[in-house]
């Protein structure tokens, strides 16, 4: 497990790297309406993808910016999955907020995730059965149990329907939460949430490689993270609800019921 976290947190940084020297000249382009991907997102892939295969070559890898964008037949039990860049829009714009996402998972249980924020030199990571750390200091949820106390997170589809599930959530819990933040990244808002700096945090539109890095971390910090139904997280589909603790989750799982009607909504 310590050598698959240093091969993780290695790659992730190298990303983070090559990242920021495309900072200001990557060509933009779009995978669909308000979807974009940059040189920066293909560069970083590919030097994720060659850090941790040349470590574990019979290992399986699956990248947002894979020529399919869908998982592929499984030869090994064992598979990395990479956000290269995860918050390319804040990236096109010159935004700060942007990561490299990174996890192992061995059919379908996290192993180990880093998420590496290279403007702020953030290291995120954890280690299943090991606790969550911001370079190498532990890190823990909020004790904050009352959701109008709370500072929420929320991120939205790129091309969003009047009636997606997490407008309809956010309207309800604009009126529940003390503050809600759409930062861009859901895997920094699944790290901020570990640190304690965010509370409780929702979304039915990402996907495995935005959040699999992140959920370890949250739940190796002592949060809980389940279906947007309350039940097991499943990792293919992606979709949850996450909170500080189960006092805050059983609040957001009630606000998610009253908003959605339907928690599995796709």
């Amino acid at each position: 497990m310590e050598h698959y976290l240093e091969v993780c947190q290695a790659a992730a940084r190298l990303g983070g790297q090559v990242i920021q020297q495309w900072l200001g000249r990557a060509e933009v382009r779009k995978k669909g309406p308000a979807d974009l991907v940059t040189q920066a997102d293909l560069a970083s892939q590919e030097a994720v993808r060659g850090a941790v295969l040349s470590a574990f070559p019979d290992h399986d890898f699956l990248g947002e910016e894979s020529t399919s964008n869908r998982p592929a037949a499984r030869r090994s039990e064992y598979r990395w999955i990479v956000d290269p860049l995860d918050g390319t829009t804040n990236f096109a714009h010159g935004a700060p907020h942007y990561c490299v996402s990174l996890a192992l998972e061995r059919q379908g249980e996290l192993l180990v995730g880093t998420v590496y924020d290279p403007v702020h030199d953030q290291c995120f990571s954890a280690a299943v059965g090991q606790g969550a750390h911001l370079n190498g200091q532990p890190i823990h949820t909020s004790d904050v149990v009352d959701l109008s106390e709370s500072l929420a997170a929320v991120g939205f589809p790129p091309n969003p329907s009047r009636d997606a599930p997490d407008l309809r959530m956010f309207l309800e819990m604009v009126y529940r939460c003390q503050a809600i933040r759409r930062s861009g990244s859901a895997a920094l808002n699944l790290c901020y949430l570990a640190a304690g700096w965010y509370d409780v945090f929702w979304s039915y539109a990402t996907r495995i490689w935005d959040i699999a890095a992140g959920v370890l971390i949250v739940q190796e910090a002592g949060g809980v993270v389940t279906s947007p139904a309350g039940g097991k997280f499943v990792l293919e589909q992606a979709h949850f609800l996450a909170a500080a603790n189960s006092a805050l989750h059983g609040q957001l799982l009630d606000a998610a019921t009253a908003a959605v009607g339907n928690p599995d909504a796709p």
